[in-house]
């Protein structure tokens, strides 16, 4: 019969349950050749039933690795986003007896310097790093990671994709859908409220919805897309400026669910029904998303098993003097979600 969880576990104890070699359970523990795929499910298995946690500072001690990961950011806002990866980071650590470091690049005077990550880097000695845009398409920045000889996987990044392994989804396409359904819909005021220039999938998405206009033969004027900064109150600002055109929209496509939250509550505060007058999407699936009111129609981004894909490959590279060279990506799934905040305009 196997020890209860707690802290006094040791490799020795899941050897002797497995019926291994303590050496084949630290090959299982490390993601090491010479275990097969029975004997490593079979370790993997006690590991978990006895709640086993290695001691990462004794094998940091060990070898050459600090079994830590750090998450970059260039800031931490965006609250839905930054919370889910570092969610999925988080989990992908822990299955692999990591820690996860989140580190912030971006000064609170809004300064970005390759010499910040530069002196991050010299104070946490990390096994590799994941790289969150837009930070993840700055050239000075990837240089002082690869200056510093850190592994690194990006997450949607929009250049140089030939660089790094990386892990995306189709913002494009996902965008272009969404824009494509409100005019199936019905509708033909579509105004978009986009994101940051500087942002990988606030272009995507401003590249899709254009897309899907003009496959439907409509001309977009300038005054229909609105620079945000996926900040609610960017999608906030918008809707006042919308509402102020001579012909206002009959749907709102915002880049982002925290922009078009905000687009929710200027439409209250002016006596606008939402889906009545004026209906409403966004992108991403957030929490907030659902529990809006209405409830927003918008786009599932698996956002937490994108990190958790980037901190596995990151893992799987590890020791592999090729990783560099055997660039590679992940490509992973979107879903449209349908609530009450979109429906035909009205006649």
């Amino acid at each position: 019969m196997g020890k209860s969880k707690d802290k006094s576990v040791t490799i020795i104890d899941i050897a002797r349950e497995a019926g291994v070699s303590i050496a084949t359970v630290s090959r299982v523990l490390n993601r090491g050749e010479g275990a097969g795929p029975e004997v490593r499910a079979r370790v993997l298995e006690i590991v978990d039933r006895l709640g086993y946690r290695p001691n990462v500072s004794a094998r940091a001690l060990s070898g050459r690795r600090s079994y830590l990961i750090g998450v970059v950011f260039l800031r931490l806002g965006g609250y839905h986003y930054v919370g889910e990866v570092q969610l999925g980071a988080m989990n992908a650590c822990r299955r692999a007896g990591y820690h996860l470091v989140v580190e912030q690049i971006e000064t609170p005077q809004g300064v970005t310097t390759p010499e910040a990550l530069g002196e991050i880097l010299r104070n946490a000695a990390f096994d590799g790093l994941v790289l969150t845009p837009p930070l993840c398409d700055d050239p000075r920045l990837l240089a002082a990671v690869e200056d510093a000889g850190v592994p690194y996987v990006r997450l949607a990044p929009n250049s140089d994709l030939e660089r790094s392994p990386y892990v995306w989804i189709d913002d494009q396409e996902a965008a272009r859908e969404q824009t494509l359904r409100l005019w199936d819909m019905g509708h033909r005021r579509i105004v978009f409220i986009g994101g940051p220039a500087d942002h990988r999938a606030a272009v995507r998405r401003r590249e899709g919805y254009l897309a899907a206009m003009r496959e439907c033969g409509a001309a977009v004027p300038d005054e229909w897309i609105v620079r945000g900064d996926f900040f609610g109150a960017s999608g906030f600002r918008a809707v006042e400026t919308l509402l102020a055109l001579d012909a206002p929209p009959t749907a709102i496509f915002a880049g982002n669910d925290e922009m078009a939250i905000g687009a929710l509550a200027a439409l209250a505060k002016h006596g606008v029904g939402v889906p009545e007058a004026i209906s409403v999407v966004g992108f991403d699936n957030s929490l907030a998303a659902q529990t809006s009111w209405p409830p927003l129609t918008t786009v599932h981004q698996p956002i937490a098993e994108m990190a958790e894909a980037a901190v596995d490959m990151l893992i799987a590279g590890f020791g592999d003097k090729r990783f560099r060279a055997r660039i590679h990506d992940r490509k992973l799934d979107y879903r449209l979600v349908s609530r009450q905040s979109a429906a035909p305009p009205p006649r």
